[in-house]
This record gives C-alpha cells, structure tokens and sequence, in this order.
C-alpha cells in the first residue's frame, strides 16, 4: 500500500476541492485517470497527520470494493515518499461534476429523476458494504462520457471531522437535523443529504440562493416546511422530497432502493426553466410550436404572468394560453402557475 505507482504520470491540474487537488493522470493499466493528491495540511500537528494517513491507506482496500457502476471506481492509494501525500487514483469522468449543472439553473424534471435515480443505485452499493458517504453534493456527483452519474469522493468524511468539514467546504446545507444535534451519521443522513441535492438541482443557484441559508434552519427544525418552490415542480416531487427532509429518521425513506421506488413514479413535464432577476421564464416544445410562460416580479407584492404559444421554424401566429389581468398578489400567482405549469 505504500509504494508509489511509477506508471502512474500526472497531468494538467483538473479542480481543487477541501480535500486535496485533482489532476488528470495516465496509468499504464486503466489509461486515464483522476488522481486526487491529498496533502498534510498547514501546521497540522505530527500525530493529527499520522493518524489521518494512517485513515487514508486504510481506507483504500475499503474503497476499491465499491465496484459498481454508479460509483466512481477507486483504483488505489498510494503514500508519497514525501511522507506528506497521499495519492488517490480513480477512474476519470470526462462530464465533470453536476456544480456547473446546478450553478446554470433549474434542470428538467426528466433529467434530475435520472440522476436522481443512479444516485440512489450507487448509494445503495455503497450501504450494502456497510459503507457510507457523508457528502452527497452536486459537485460530489460525476458524470461519464455516456452521461451516467456516479458518487465520487466517498469514504473521506468522518463522522468525527463533518461539522468541520461542512463549515469549510460549503456543506452545511447537506448535514441531517440529528448530525446538528450530535447524532452520527447514517444511511439515512446519506438520504437527507441526496434529498438537499435533488431541491438543489431542481431549483439551480440563482433560486436556491433567494432563501435564507439552510444551515441557519435546519438545526431549529421543520426545514423541510420552509422550502420555496418553483411552481412546476409537481407536488409528488414536493411529498417524496419532504420526506427525505424529515427531521425524524424514522419517518424518512429507509433505504436507498426505496427512495428509487419514489423516484421512478414521479412525473416530468417537459418544462426548460430560466431564472433571472425579477423574471422567471418556462419553455415547452410541442411538436412545430412552443409554449412560453413568464412570470415577473414587479415588487414583492405585484406580480403578474402570462403564456402564450408560437410556431418554431414556420410562418403562424401566436396564442394566447392565459396570464393575470392585472398585477396580483405572489400567493395567487403560484396558485395560478402551479395550476398552469401541471396541466
């Protein structure tokens, strides 16, 4: 386990994260490769560090098993003859993480059920081997060249560093009501976690970011009831999320395969989401035209909608499908877009 790989060459650097840096490598058996360098930290004390190597190179014959293919395969870990690196070898994933996806705004339906669905097949690999994740993210969540999602950066997080870690690495939003009140992390934590990234996808940075951070609420409670949604989303997908949110363990989904039981039923229609600031835009190709809805923001009390649709590559005319007459409360308005949006 301590001997360094010499087939194994380093490449152009592909990310940083809390954990270490990842570049793009070449090994002389898989071809190309992720590798994650993770590095004694900044005045990190002799023991702190034995301990977290001595963690690390332990952990690999751990990882390696987790074969499946909705996990991004560990190769091996490797010291560094530094004595302060340690080096993961992974398998490579072209499509890069599902953060760009979320930073870019809300993904369809369609595609969320799907990543959603791998990810819970992935999940329920790693539990199986008594395994958890303790990070699931969209930027934890990796993409083939096919497109096929798999959980990467499994098996780092400890239930004795994930306060810490989440406050550093942007993960509080994703740590389970229990975790905040000194409970340990379970598979049921891993399905909170899976529950935040689905709300996320759904909603992309730019809504997300318009509610107050989750990190001051979820530890007083009922998070799950102050979540806004964007009114396309179905109430099935409001239920199954909610539930995974559950503040109470016992009331969430228990298993992985459940939440993928959940999943596979839920609807998707086929609406392409746009936020901006004060404005919210939907689009729907039906066949030669397309519906358009757009709702504005004039004020925190004044909003108003409309939809209308028009041909696409063709001469025609526009229709008008419905709208507000006139400025109307935000309340009457989701009423309204909901009913719309799902008809």
């Amino acid at each position: 386990m301590g001997t360094v790989i010499p087939q194994l060459k380093l490449g152009s650097k592909l990310g940083s994260g809390h954990f270490g840096d990842v570049f793009l490598g070449l090994d002389s058996v898989h071809g190309e490769v992720a590798v994650k360098v993770i590095s004694r930290s900044v005045g990190e004390s002799d023991s702190d560090w034995l301990a977290r190597r001595a963690g690390l190179l332990a952990e690999a014959q751990h990882l390696s098993k987790a074969r499946h293919e909705n996990v991004v395969q560990v190769h091996s870990i490797h010291e560094l003859p530094d004595g302060s690196s340690v080096r993961l070898c992974m398998a490579y994933c072209p499509g890069g993480s599902l953060q760009g996806a979320f930073d870019a705004g809300p993904m369809p339906l369609l595609q969320v059920r799907k990543v959603g669905a791998e990810v819970a097949l992935g999940l329920e690999a790693l539990h199986a081997r008594e395994m958890l994740h303790r990070d699931i993210k969209p930027g934890n969540i990796l993409l083939t060249a096919s497109g096929v999602s798999q959980l990467g950066d499994f098996g780092l997080v400890t239930d004795d560093l994930i306060l810490g870690y989440g406050s550093q690495a942007g993960y509080f939003d994703h740590i389970a009501y229990e975790v905040w009140h000194g409970g340990p992390t379970s598979r049921k934590t891993d399905i909170w976690a899976l529950g935040m990234t689905l709300y996320r996808l759904l909603h992309g940075k730019a809504w997300y970011e318009l509610s107050p951070p989750p990190k001051d609420l979820i530890k007083h409670g009922s998070f799950s009831d102050t979540l806004r949604w964007l009114p396309h989303v179905p109430k099935a997908w409001r239920r199954v999320i909610r539930k995974m949110l559950n503040d109470d363990s016992d009331l969430r989904y228990q298993s992985a395969s459940q939440v993928l039981n959940a999943l596979s039923v839920l609807p998707t229609p086929a609406w392409s989401t746009t936020v901006a600031p004060g404005k919210v835009m939907w689009e729907q190709r039906l066949g030669d035209r397309r519906r358009l809805v757009e709702w504005t923001e004039h004020s925190a009390r004044k909003h108003e909608w409309k939809a209308w649709s028009e041909p696409v590559g063709r001469p025609g005319r526009n229709m008008t499908l419905g709208g507000s007459a006139t400025s109307i409360p935000k309340a009457q308005l989701m009423r309204e877009l909901e009913a719309f949006l799902e008809a």
